[in-house]
């Protein structure tokens, strides 16, 4: 029985989501095709002989880019069961079913594809299954296989590592845990696992990276939520991949309170080739941070700022800058303080123009002033509208992201688009320009000076 696996869109990575349940429907014994649409063409034959089409949908873009391919899949083959699979297919479970799709899984979804790939093959004649009057979220703790990566677009087509001095590295992507145990309340991750996560079993990462490398890649993301999640787990990968490759390097993510719990640990990720740990910071301001639960200050930021810099290591922080609590002072305050601490090469432009977006069953719903301030749920787009009361700051939010657009086009550094910004935002405030107090790119600044990733976007 042929099978198509589809991902629009991971943020430029090969999806681990796609290859891991390619290895456990192969060894089910399904013919498995699979398109990364961000990569490659769309191609109608597979579709057309596909008993099961399973989107994987990890993210807020890739559903809004998938969904549209919905009644695309169902007139080229409209006997094919539809499925969509990962972080917002549960979340977005009422509005999928009225489009067609039939089942629906979250969480740990390798073992409910296969379950579903045999009930498929044991009904009698072309119909498919009964669509499901619920979503199938599974916390179990699977026995992972090793993701099984054939047919995909090659490494080289991916996201590339860009090292100032050197060029650019092919970068592999896996995982070692799913979920999170912490429950910030603007994160998607949160209304699917609750505060739970679960490990990939050592020797599956160890072997899913294994293959990468020999597919070209001399660096691999963790693409895990939180990279300390399970501290012990993660650092016993990261030694025996030193130990095996001791020229890889590789990036993290984790939050800025486990950087802080964890600090003697951080000295073990630089010595084993970490380049940079990606944290989500969101805000400088406490008042907000505490609306998001997101249990750090802006002083324990800062702190994990010196702790990096004492140490070696390079910190990306991320931000979600525009929320219904950001003034236009406040946001001033925001560029302040990356420039004050010398931050501005660490932050990729996009993350100065990220507005918070509230999904189906977020936390966030839980204060009253958002269930008062937000608008009908608007399904095509996946969120609950909001607008903010000073129309000044949604206006600026419109132009930084069109700021950022354009110069991302033009290859400009990070800092004449930083610069760039903050005369938006000066403007947008009513500040006239005083080039004694206003801050300029450092005159010999004409790239970046830390390693990055070439496509940014992370929403």
């Amino acid at each position: 029985m042929n099978v198509v696996l589809i991902s629009t869109y991971e943020l430029g990575r090969q999806p681990f989501g796609v290859a891991s349940p390619a290895a456990w429907l192969r060894g089910a014994g399904a013919e498995v095709t699979c398109f990364d649409l961000s990569r490659e063409e769309f191609r109608e034959a597979p579709l057309r002989a596909a008993a099961l089409v399973a989107f994987y949908v990890p993210m807020h873009t890739a559903t809004r880019l998938a969904i549209p391919l919905i009644e695309t899949v169902r007139w080229l083959n409209p006997r094919a069961h539809l499925c969509f699979y990962g972080l917002y297919a549960p979340m977005n479970a009422e509005y999928l079913r009225k489009l067609g799709v039939q089942t629906i899984l979250g969480g740990e979804f390798e073992e409910g594809l296969v379950r579903l790939f045999e009930r498929l093959g044991e009904s009698p004649g072309p119909a498919a299954p009964e669509t499901q009057s619920h979503s199938d979220i599974s916390l179990a703790r699977q026995q992972f296989l090793v993701p099984d990566r054939s047919g995909m677009p090659s490494l080289s087509q991916y996201a590339h590592l860009v090292v100032p001095g050197e060029g650019h590295r092919v970068v592999g992507y896996t995982e070692a845990s799913r979920g999170c145990k912490h429950l910030c309340r603007h994160c998607p991750i949160v209304p699917v696992y609750n505060g739970v996560f679960r490990i990939v079993q050592r020797d599956v990462v160890l072997a899913d990276i294994r293959q990468q490398v020999a597919a070209g890649a001399s660096h691999i993301t963790f693409g895990d939520p939180d990279f300390f999640n399970g501290v012990g787990h993660a650092l016993a990968i990261v030694e025996a991949l030193h130990r095996e490759f001791p020229n890889l390097t590789y990036d993290v993510t984790s939050k800025i309170e486990h950087l802080l719990q964890h600090a003697g640990r951080l000295p073990l990720l630089r010595d084993t080739g970490c380049l940079f740990v990606t944290s989500a910071v969101e805000s400088v301001d406490d008042s907000i941070l505490a609306r998001l639960d997101k249990g750090h200050t802006r002083a324990d930021f800062l702190r994990v700022v010196q702790l990096f810099r004492e140490i070696g290591l390079t910190l990306q922080p991320t931000f979600v800058p525009f929320t219904p609590w950001t003034t236009l002072a406040g946001y001033l305050e925001l560029l302040d303080v990356l420039a004050s601490n010398d931050l501005v090469e660490n932050v990729a432009p996009i993350q100065l123009g990220i507005r918070l977006l509230i999904p189906a069953g977020s936390r966030l719903l839980e204060l009253p002033e958002v269930r008062a301030l937000v608008e009908p749920f608007d399904e095509a787009a996946l969120v609950y509208p909001w607008q903010h009361a000073d129309p000044r700051v949604d206006a600026l939010c419109d132009e930084v992201q069109a700021l950022v657009r354009s110069t991302d086009k033009l290859k400009w550094p990070r800092a004449k688009t930083f610069a760039g910004i903050c005369d938006a935002t000066r403007e947008a405030a009513g500040i006239s320009r005083d080039p004694e107090h206003v801050w300029q790119p450092p005159i010999l600044a004409s790239r970046a000076t830390i390693p990055y990733l070439n496509e940014p976007w992370y929403c």
